[in-house]
Formats: structure tokens, C-alpha cells, sequence
């Protein structure tokens, strides 16, 4: 089994010392799922394209969905805070976007917030009051007032899961450590386009912006709290 403390480790951590033991308090603990949206499980099955993707789709169902849903049955259970982004833009022709949105080729997204294929899938659909923030940009923290919410609730750590890796969730966990929250990413509940984008990204945000751990690594550390 991996060992969070030695894997998924760049250049610059190398040879740094293993880390101190993670603590998370559940009450000052939220779980946060980025962009797990019905556009990116439903392609185009007569394209060209789709068939490229097809490595990605197939982790989405068989990997980070399923483990996303685990997360969030361990962490409702916990009592931890539960909390969703998704793209979405609040006008139909989305001239709300920001510029990385409008721009043309993949990041092309024009989500309105009431269309299907912007909700979060249904395996993960919040529950209750649990918050759900739409943003236009791939940052969760600074395109909506999730630092407000998680400052007024009493959050200082965050566990991240999610897509994509080297995009949303990298710009997330940045901005999260940037604002000093403590960030932990959940490595088998997320995914990039491809697994050398995904493990590559990993490398380079863990130690610095995160600790990235995997699934069963986390309930270890929140048992031993």
C-alpha cells in the first residue's frame, strides 16, 4: 500500500524529512467536491473525441465517483461539513464567465446554473442543507464566498476531492493554502484528463499546498484524532 508520507513527491521534496502526523477535528473539518458534474460523464459516443477520453470516463465511474460517494457517506457520518462546487454561469449566453471559460478549445464551458448537465451527478447528490457554491472560475475559493462560509462556520481544514486535478482542484487547494486552511487531497477521489496529468499535478502541489493521501489513509488519520 502507498504511504502517504513518501509518495507523490517532486523535485523539491525529495529528500525533505516525512511529515508530522495529520490532524483534522471533525467539527473544524470540511469536505469539499469540485465539478463531479453530469457534462463530464456524459460524451459523445459516436465521436472521435469520446474515444480518446475514454480512460477518463472509466475512471470517473469506476474510481472517483464511487470513492466520492464513500467520502461523503464517511464524512456526513462524521459530522463533517459537506460542501459541493460546480461551474456554473448565472446567464443563458454565460457573458458572466470568466475569461479562462470563454476562451475557445477544452476549457470552453457554458453551463447556466439551471441546465441538467451542470448539476452535480446524481451518485452525489447533496443532501439536506449541505452548500453547494457555482462558480465561473476554476478556483472554488476566490470565484464565490466560499472563504466567507467556511470562516463564519469555523473551518480550518479542508479535505478536496474531485476533478480536475491539474486544473479546479489544483486551483483550489492553492487558494485554500494561500488563505492558510489546512488542505488534504483525496488522490483516488480525483482525476485529470489523463493519469500522468493527474499524478503529475499531485506531485507538484503535495507538501507544499497539501498533503495528498488516499482513501483509506483518511479514515486513519481522522480515527486517530
Amino acid at each position: 500500500m502507498m504511504d502517504w508520507k513518501t509518495a507523490f513527491r517532486s523535485f523539491y521534496y525529495e529528500t525533505a524529512d516525512l511529515p508530522e502526523d495529520i490532524k483534522l477535528n471533525p467539527v473544524s473539518t470540511a469536505l469539499l467536491v469540485i465539478d463531479i458534474q453530469n457534462t463530464y460523464i456524459v460524451p459523445d459516443e459516436n465521436s472521435a473525441e469520446a474515444i480518446r477520453w475514454q480512460p477518463f470516463y472509466d475512471r470517473m465511474n469506476n474510481t472517483v465517483i464511487p470513492n466520492n460517494a464513500k467520502l461523503l457517506e464517511w464524512a456526513r457520518a462524521a459530522k463533517i461539513e459537506v460542501i459541493f462546487a460546480r461551474i456554473a454561469c448565472q446567464t443563458e449566453d454565460g457573458r458572466d464567465r470568466s475569461l479562462s471559460q470563454k476562451k475557445p478549445g477544452f476549457n470552453y464551458l457554458l453551463l447556466p446554473k439551471d441546465r441538467e448537465d451542470s448539476q452535480v451527478v446524481p451518485e452525489l447528490s447533496p443532501q439536506g442543507d449541505e452548500i453547494v457554491v457555482t462558480k465561473t472560475t476554476d478556483s472554488a475559493l476566490t470565484g464565490t464566498n466560499l472563504r466567507l462560509l467556511l470562516h463564519n462556520i469555523g473551518i480550518t481544514d479542508v479535505i478536496v476531492s474531485g476533478i480536475f486535478t491539474d486544473q479546479c482542484v489544483s486551483s483550489t487547494v492553492r487558494s485554500l493554502a494561500d488563505e492558510s486552511f489546512g488542505v488534504v487531497v483525496v488522490h483516488d477521489a480525483c482525476a485529470a484528463a489523463t493519469m500522468d496529468l493527474h499524478e503529475r499535478e499531485l506531485e507538484i502541489i503535495n507538501m507544499i499546498y497539501c498533503h495528498v493521501v488516499g482513501m483509506n489513509d483518511l479514515q486513519d488519520i481522522v480515527n486517530k484524532c
